[in-house]
């Protein structure tokens, strides 16, 4: 290992959700191939998180390769404001066929950058059709939605990982988190206070925001999809838009190709995001109905202020196309329904353990909830003996990983998540 790369990385370069003066150092990866990461020092570990969900295909794979090399040789990138290219058509062709409720895609270069295309396609879609007074975003607690400051201010506000910045982004309204699980026996009465928030602000109120079913960052919550259908019925009652931000659980990853798809819900924007290149390149798209497009676009004001120097990056939209075949290619549901089973079989054990507070899976996701949270540095170190890569946070023991994971791989990834369990008392 190259200590003074190390030593360089520690004092100098700032990682995700971290302090510029960190307590121990990050590992460093010299590369990567089919679902491990190999180190500098020649250890291997089998990649539990799918590089933060989006590594469907896990590393290094030909057909994907392909597609990025195939595009280098033509062009890595254009402006596209005023001009065009086939891998962007193709790929919007290809998402509204998956999509097909869907008429419009807007790229952009991440989640987060989607999610701040959606609010404004909202607020702009109310302004354009005489509701200028309607600027409120609704959300549900236990919300994450990304980092910049629009998408900052429809996070919770009191469990997210934002608080520091409540003075400075908009104030948006807050519904409770959905309570009853998925597959849990359904009461009318919880949307009771959905109802009651949407009638006690009809006349400010422009859209809300919502994971559909799997609740991420902000908890790794499953929630029962009548949830969805109900909010749905409330927004089409008072004339609010629906935003699904589907960044975390688009491409198969909850057992449907969108979680809207579960709860047989369209909503008026859509955000994608994560998966849609299979982990090779940032890359994000809001679609939306012909409804909301027609209603900004008949207006005074008819464009849609936003445009990202990345925007329909050709490579990222190349690879963006061969992951959507690949996925198709490889059965996507068939890998997930497999992952799903050893992850149910393999986490019931936890149940039982002292620390642990509760355990679930949905789709391709395996969840240990404990009591404390859970220290890195040992989280850390258990990974380096068991060969695997978990990222905790806070009480939430994870794996989200690549759909082409072997069951012996799961089961690695799933002994270390005990480990840490035990630990975590």
């Amino acid at each position: 290992m190259s200590e003074s790369l190390v030593e360089f990385d520690q004092r100098h370069v700032w990682h995700p959700y971290s302090s510029a003066k960190p307590k121990f150092s990050n590992l460093v990866v010299q590369s990567a191939h089919g679902v491990k990461l190999k180190l500098d020092d020649g250890r291997e570990l089998i990649d539990g998180m799918a590089s933060w969900w989006s590594a469907l295909h896990g590393y290094n794979h030909p057909q994907l390769n392909k597609a990025v090399s195939d595009q280098l040789a033509n062009m890595s990138h254009v402006m596209f404001g005023g001009l065009t290219h086939k891998p962007a058509v193709t790929l919007c062709e290809r998402l509204l066929k998956l999509a097909p409720a869907m008429q419009h895609v807007f790229l952009a270069d991440s989640g987060s950058v989607s999610v701040e295309v959606a609010l404004k396609m909202a607020l702009q879609f109310q302004y354009s059709t005489g509701r200028p007074e309607r600027t409120k975003v609704a959300s549900l607690r236990g919300g994450y939605h990304g980092d910049t400051l629009g998408a900052m201010s429809v996070c919770d506000p009191d469990t997210g990982m934002h608080r520091l910045f409540a003075n400075y982004v908009p104030e948006q309204l807050f519904i409770d988190r959905p309570l009853i699980r998925y597959g849990d026996a359904w009461d009318d009465q919880a949307l009771d206070s959905i109802r009651a928030m949407f009638e006690a602000n009809k006349n400010e109120l422009a859209a809300i925001i919502l994971e559909p079913i799997v609740q991420g960052a902000g908890g790794m919550w499953f929630y029962a999809k009548h949830y969805v259908q109900g909010i749905r019925e409330v927004c089409d009652e008072f004339d609010v838009l629906l935003i699904a931000d589907e960044i975390a659980t688009a491409c198969g990853r909850t057992g449907h190709w969108l979680a809207c798809d579960d709860a047989g819900v369209t909503p008026d924007i859509l955000c994608l995001g994560k998966a849609m290149t299979g982990g090779y390149m940032s890359l994000a798209a809001t679609m939306t109905t012909a409804s909301v497009a027609e209603g900004i676009a008949n207006s005074e004001c008819s464009a849609l202020m936003h445009g990202p120097t990345f925007m329909a990056n050709p490579l990222a939209c190349a690879v963006a196309n061969a992951n959507l075949e690949l996925l198709e290619q490889n059965n996507w549901q068939a890998q997930v329904a497999a992952i799903n089973s050893v992850l149910r079989k393999e986490l019931a054990e936890a149940k039982n353990f002292a620390g642990v507070t509760d355990v679930r899976t949905h789709g391709a996701i395996g969840v240990i909830e404990t009591s404390q949270a859970v220290d890195m540095q040992t989280a850390q170190k258990i990974c380096l003996e068991d060969g695997v890569w978990l990222r905790p946070f806070g009480r939430l023991i994870y794996t989200m990983p690549p759909y082409i994971t072997e069951p012996s791989d799961i089961v690695r990834v799933t002994n270390a998540m005990k480990r840490m369990a035990r630990l975590a008392t």
